[in-house]
């Protein structure tokens, strides 16, 4: 007698529509809030940074939680960044005369994560190679960290011409977190053809969004790029979904595919700082 072989479940493809609808609904909120604008550039910069800071928090902590728990955290030091991004994440929510210093600790212990990593990958067999690129500690993750404090800090004092400093920096955080993306979709062979999303909708927002710190034409013509972007970070969840779905056990195999499969907390790192930007935005276009 042949062996029984079950049917394969579709709970998971429920799941990933159920997420799908639910994604569609955020992201029609997020579209009505971000053209709908009633509120002073101040006003509308303090909430959008602020957004944008928590977002990235709440994405290095579960990053950083999964990746240091597959590292076994064998360094102490590997408990800080979650640790700190739930404190930067809790500072976000609150007025408190403490948050200025947990966002400033958020932006130097990121800055001191991104030296850590360059470190660990510079001293295997081989360096900076491509197989280390692929398989070694994240090279960009903890600028995550330090862009949520940045953001932070930013929120505590807006002004127009604080406007006109982030705005580059966020257009090189896009581009970095582009590069990191299109580093990782090109070991997955770019099998997927949304997988070319990441790594052409976001640079063309940045080049617009810095810009925008000298033109305020440029102001109104990054809008509709950053809103894509940041559809992107709630798509792309979903699309990693599927794809720990598609892998050997799938969701079966939960406790192991969210070690191994595609990093389900990394594309909300793209609604984060679209976010940021795009809360930036009125306070450059009141200049003309």
């Amino acid at each position: 007698m042949s062996a029984h072989i079950p049917e394969p479940s579709r709970r998971p493809l429920l799941a990933v529509g159920l997420g799908a609808v639910t994604a569609a609904g955020i992201a029609g909120a997020l579209a009505w809030r971000m053209w709908k604008r009633p509120e002073p550039p101040e006003a509308s910069a303090v909430r959008d940074l602020r957004a944008g800071a928590a977002l990235l928090s709440l994405a290095v902590l579960l990053d950083s939680s999964i990746e240091h728990y597959r590292g076994e955290f064998r360094n102490p030091a590997m408990v800080v960044a979650p640790t700190l991004a739930l404190a930067t994440l809790g500072m976000t929510a609150v007025e408190d005369k403490a948050a200025p210093y947990v966002f400033g600790a958020a932006l130097a212990v990121g800055a001191a994560g991104v030296g850590f990593h360059s470190y660990n990958i510079g001293k295997r067999a081989g360096g900076f190679d491509m197989l280390n690129l692929f398989y070694a500690a994240p090279l960009g993750a903890p600028a995550a960290l330090s862009l949520a404090g940045l953001f932070g800090l930013a929120a505590e004092h807006p002004d127009i011409a604080k406007a006109k400093r982030i705005a580059p920096i966020t257009a090189a955080a896009l581009l970095g977190t582009a590069a990191e993306a299109g580093l990782l979709h090109f070991r997955g062979a770019f099998q997927n053809p949304f997988m070319f999303a990441p790594v052409t909708l976001p640079p063309a927002a940045a080049a617009v969004t810095a810009a925008s710190a000298v033109s305020p034409a440029a102001a109104k013509a990054a809008r509709p790029l950053l809103m894509g972007t940041a559809l992107l970070g709630i798509a792309g969840p979903i699309f990693h979904s599927y794809g720990i779905h598609r892998n050997m056990g799938g969701w079966r195999n939960w406790s192991q595919m969210l070690l191994q499969g595609p990093p389900l907390p990394a594309p909300p790192a793209f609604l984060g700082i679209a976010l940021a930007a795009l809360g930036l935005l009125p306070s450059l276009e009141a200049r003309q």
